[in-house]
């Protein structure tokens, strides 16, 4: 009875170990799954995201010979009613990019984007010269933000912290502090050497300012940028709310009934524009406007299966417009 027993007990152990063998290897074979598909999902993700970029990279250089080509005809006149102003909508992909998807699937592959003339916008770098602000262009940014419903007070502390982050000229050494230095005994500079912010080189910059909120930043993306260099305004690419601060004086009716008179018909010189409205134009001056441009904003997304990435990028087309050795050049590229 008791080596029965024994059998019975030693069998349901083995039962037992048998069982938990099993379950140990399907854990383990699961795990192994689990580790594999994970692996794949990320390489796949990470060449969907190669694709994307290098898609990107072609439709930013493919828009940067649309610049070039566009200055070659339009002879130093850029309007809305040219190529490079035409917006992309979403354009599949289908023949041109394997998407891990087999070959009785859809592919989901699409590229859009547009090219914007970042000259129709107000620069926020005019609001100051080596580190002097001009108050002029105060108080065109305050009329500005008036137009848009802000505070314009708020232009003042953008310029000053604009001129904070500008480097100043350095003076040479005149002939009489040049003997000084020369001359035995001079006193050591225990001057403090100024401090040097980090330049504005976009408008999310303009969180650091007291005032500034995300959502104004993103009323003011379409109206307000920032470039390298001081630049007109073009005349025949911005907004009633920007000509209106522009010009002094200007209000915005006047300023929307510029913008219509435009898109009939684009303006071909700036005399020509003063020559339409002589008489709401007295207190601009040639700097104020131009008719053609220099920088570009050029807006790409790319959406492939279940990514999309949203880029930006600054170009700088060179100023021999019409030249044949027409140049552009990339400044920046940003993720959006």
């Amino acid at each position: 009875m008791r080596k029965k027993n024994s059998l019975h007990r030693q069998r349901g152990v083995a039962v037992i170990t048998a069982l938990l063998l099993t379950t140990l290897a399907i854990t383990i074979v699961a795990s192994l799954f689990w580790q594999q598909q994970v692996q794949v999902r990320s390489i796949e993700n990470q060449r969907m995201q190669l694709q994307k970029k290098w898609i990107l990279r072609g439709a930013i250089d493919w828009a940067r010979l649309i610049l070039r080509e566009d200055a070659k005809q339009s002879v130093a006149i850029d309007h809305l009613g040219e190529p490079w102003a035409v917006k992309l909508a979403d354009t599949r992909l289908d023949q041109y990019v394997e998407n891990a998807r087999t070959e009785n699937e859809d592919s989901d592959a699409t590229l859009s984007g547009q090219v914007v003339d970042a000259q129709g916008m107000y620069n926020l770098n005019n609001l100051a010269t080596d580190g002097n602000v001009d108050q002029r262009e105060v108080d065109v940014f305050s009329r500005l933000l008036i137009n848009l419903r802000f505070d314009g007070q708020l232009a003042q502390a953008v310029a000053d912290m604009v001129a904070k982050t500008q480097s100043k000229p350095v003076a040479g050494p005149s002939s009489g502090s040049a003997g000084a230095e020369t001359g035995a005994g001079k006193a050591p500079d225990l001057s403090v050497p100024e401090v040097q912010f980090l330049r504005f080189t976009q408008i999310d910059d303009l969180l650091a300012i007291n005032g500034f909120t995300p959502d104004m930043l993103e009323r003011l993306k379409t109206f307000v940028t920032v470039l390298p260099r001081k630049t007109a305004i073009n005349i025949n690419t911005t907004f009633a709310e920007v000509l209106a601060a522009r010009i002094n004086g200007l209000s915005m009716g006047d300023a929307a009934a510029m913008i219509a008179s435009r898109d009939r018909a684009y303006f071909r010189t700036v005399g020509e524009f003063k020559s339409r409205f002589e008489d709401k134009l007295k207190t601009m001056t040639e700097k104020d406007v131009a008719v053609s441009t220099n920088f570009f904003i050029v807006n790409g997304k790319v959406k492939m299966n279940r990514s999309a990435l949203d880029v930006s990028a600054l170009i700088e087309r060179a100023d021999n417009i019409g030249s044949t050795a027409m140049t552009t050049t990339v400044l920046w590229v940003r993720e959006n």
